[in-house]
């Protein structure tokens, strides 16, 4: 146990390095993202419900838009101008997801999201645009269910995938349905949101839990779609996916200008065979360090059997930390 908490505490502090420098808050903002619907009247409604396409990236960045725009108000007693809004991780990941190219058709049987195809299409064979889903549906539907945006439960409703739709769900009933507990999770956090008394590490214990159980409700539903990729690009997957634990137990605070820079420190690019960390030629220092020590921390968090993060659940009874399956590591 003493063993991987110096590790987590490296990856973190490593990337942390990105944080110091000058910005230009404009040059941050994710792609398309003045494009992007910003209120709901900006979809289409049909049979008084606004029909959503989280399969065009635009449209499914525009949910995330609304959400960000919704909270404000709640985050102003932190900061002005809604930095500090926590939520703002969800489009910045997604934005960083569309620049990288991890959602178009990794299987290339389609032209979905390619530059050459439509570029603005989101492949629902995708492992990151699936996992990604949950962390767009989920989220925006909890924030309809919740009241924070102002139309009732009812009158929202996403578009289903061209395949596999089974595993979706659509509105706020069937992911309700689908997944209590996580939309529970997701409830408390905006109850909590809405509560004066709610300090920011507050909520970002309560954004973590519900970030975390969203991920792990799905992870061995789309762990397949990870057949698609080069062996170094499901295995960065799988270690993204054990390092969010971690980030989730410091409570990394997912603000704007916070994000924003650590995602400096991800790989810019689909990895493809070949690649390894850190002799990538062109990767920056920093983004070979990172996806070397994320590595390290999965091999090291399998090793013991996830016993940091246990060791820290027994401490903390009252933070429910989610984990992954993990696959063995040579």
């Amino acid at each position: 146990m003493a063993f991987l908490h110096p590790w987590a505490c490296v990856l973190v502090s490593c990337i942390s390095v990105s944080l110091v420098g000058e910005f230009n808050l404009s040059d941050l903002y994710p792609p398309l993202w003045n494009e992007s619907p910003g209120q709901f009247s900006d979809y289409r409604v049909e049979n008084g419900k606004h029909i959503i396409d989280p399969w065009v990236y635009p449209e499914r960045m525009g949910m995330y838009k609304i959400l960000v725009n919704k909270t404000a108000s709640y985050f102003e007693k932190f900061a002005p101008d809604n930095e500090q809004n926590i939520l703002w991780g969800l489009p910045l990941q997604h934005g960083w997801q569309y620049t990288t190219g991890r959602l178009v058709d990794p299987s290339g049987r389609t032209d979905c999201g390619y530059e050459t195809g439509d570029h603005l299409c989101i492949s629902v064979d995708s492992w990151w645009a699936d996992m990604n889903y949950f962390l767009s549906a989920l989220p925006f539907l909890g924030a309809v269910d919740s009241g924070i945006m102002g139309i009732s439960s009812d009158q929202v409703m996403l578009s289903s995938p061209p395949k596999d739709q089974t595993k979706f769900c659509l509105d706020v009933s069937s992911c309700q349905s689908s997944f209590p507990q996580t939309m529970s999770k997701w409830n408390t956090f905006y109850k909590h949101l809405q509560l004066t008394s709610s300090s920011f590490d507050d909520l970002l214990k309560y954004l973590w839990d519900a970030h975390t159980s969203s991920l792990k409700d799905v992870y061995k539903v789309f762990e397949d779609r990870l057949e698609y990729y080069s062996e170094p690009e499901a295995d960065f997957g799988r270690d993204w996916c054990v390092a969010l634990d971690y980030l989730a137990t410091s409570r990394f605070p997912t603000t704007f200008i916070r994000v924003s820079e650590f995602q400096k420190a991800l790989p810019p690019r689909v990895l493809v065979s070949g690649d390894k960390a850190p002799f990538i030629s062109n990767f920056t220092a920093l983004q070979n360090t990172v996806l070397l020590g994320l590595n390290l921390l999965h091999k090291v968090d399998s090793a013991t059997g996830s016993s940091f993060l246990t060791f820290k659940a027994l401490q903390e009874p009252h933070r429910l930390i989610s984990t992954y399956p993990r696959k063995e590591l040579s």
